[in-house]
């Protein structure tokens, strides 16, 4: 499944699009319509009781409290609150900035005509973006990489939380700090702007805060680090692809959305039914978890003619990869600015890497598709 989870996506939209997963007592919806329906209907589809469908799960998710598990009306003040920090002029005016972190860390490793993609672009690449736009000292990075890592293998389906969820206590101490710090001597970052920020008249509470500093930190880096490395998978498997796409940087946009499409870093999350749902004669009783596979209706035909061919020239504008509705990925643009740079750079500066894929290291962990480690090299330019 985490190898390839694809033919048996293909098996449960064909014969299964409601299918009952005893081992993580959940229901799971695999088809597009039902995927995308599901989290436009919040009062249907909860996100309070979490997004994963274990009781261990639930002690993950409950680390990011603020965002994720609310529903509105609370969802909506609180939103509202941090898109500030992720506003279309606030994301451009950073995409110079973008740039310049990509071209640094590509040069620093390009004349050796290899790398670890993971750590030495993937990964730094985001983390220095949303440190940057939270105010956090470039020095911590590598510490914050490290728990952001522990916090995304923590697998609750298997009960193996022990080291994300210390992982996550180190990091509250942190920002507890850090916080204290702020509220002291506040600067121009999105952190202070948190700190002095209201609510329907109130501040947000420390519990909040706290949540919100993991959540932006995580989700602000870990997405587009999964998505940089299965792309650069995809493409080094799509060489045709890649050498069009060398010659033509007009069609980045359009393929940083195919790549969201065919290999989704968030293959799906959980929502907690409020009634009873009757989908293709099938009736989930309210009080159970449904997992929505964003994944499998990202490869759903109905939706994508042969969608298990990688195009360029799809413009696949339905894909959910970011999802859908209330909890629609709040750093959705900052991740495709964070691609076209990375992408950009790569294609100019080294168009010809290969992957070695025996050697490389996948998470481990259902939701998340990715690596923790992918070796590349290519012939160095003269």
């Amino acid at each position: 499944m985490q190898d390839d989870p694809y033919p048996v996506y293909e098996s449960l939209r064909a014969a299964h699009p409601v299918y009952w997963a005893p081992p993580s007592n959940t229901w799971v919806l695999s088809r597009h319509a039902d995927v995308e329906a599901a989290p436009l209907d919040p009062g249907t589809y909860s996100s309070a009781s979490g997004i994963f469908p274990t009781p261990a799960g639930m002690e993950m998710t409950e680390l990011f409290l603020p965002m994720i598990m609310t529903d509105p009306p609370r969802h909506s003040q609180l939103r509202a609150l941090v898109s500030r920090g992720f506003t279309a002029r606030r994301i451009a005016s950073v995409e110079p900035a973008v740039m310049a972190i990509a071209t640094e860390l590509v040069e620093g490793f390009v004349q050796a005509g290899a790398c670890d993609l993971v750590a030495e672009l993937a990964g730094p690449l985001p983390a220095m973006v949303i440190a940057d736009l939270l105010g956090i000292p470039r020095e911590d990075l590598a510490q914050f990489r490290q728990w952001s890592s522990l916090l995304v293998q923590a697998d609750p389906v298997r009960d193996q939380t022990g080291a994300g969820l210390a992982a996550a206590a180190s990091l509250y101490e942190y920002f507890s700090g850090f916080l204290a710090q702020r509220r002291k001597e506040p600067r121009n970052d999105l952190i202070s702007a948190l700190v002095g920020a209201e609510v329907d008249g109130q501040r947000l509470t420390e519990e909040e805060l706290l949540g919100f500093c993991l959540l932006l930190l995580v989700a602000g880096h870990e997405t587009t680090t999964n998505l940089l490395a299965n792309s650069m998978v995809i493409l080094a498997r799509h060489p045709a692809a890649r050498e069009r796409l060398a010659r033509h940087p007009e069609l980045h946009p359009g393929a940083v959305e195919e790549l969201l499409r065919f290999d989704s870093p968030v293959q799906g999350l959980s929502r907690t039914l409020t009634r009873d749902v009757t989908i293709h004669g099938i009736t989930m009783p309210a009080g159970d978890t449904v997992l929505l596979l964003f994944g499998s209706a990202n490869r759903d035909e109905r939706v994508f003619p042969a969608a298990d061919r990688f195009d360029i020239d799809r413009g696949p504008e339905r894909h959910l990869a970011f999802g859908r509705g209330i909890h629609f990925c709040l750093g959705a643009a900052l991740t495709r600015l964070e691609a076209r740079a990375a992408l950009e750079v790569l294609l100019r500066t080294c168009p010809d890497w290969e992957v070695d894929e025996d050697r490389s290291g996948r998470l481990r962990y259902g939701p998340i598709r990715g690596y923790l480690a992918l070796p590349m090299h290519w012939l160095p330019h003269r």
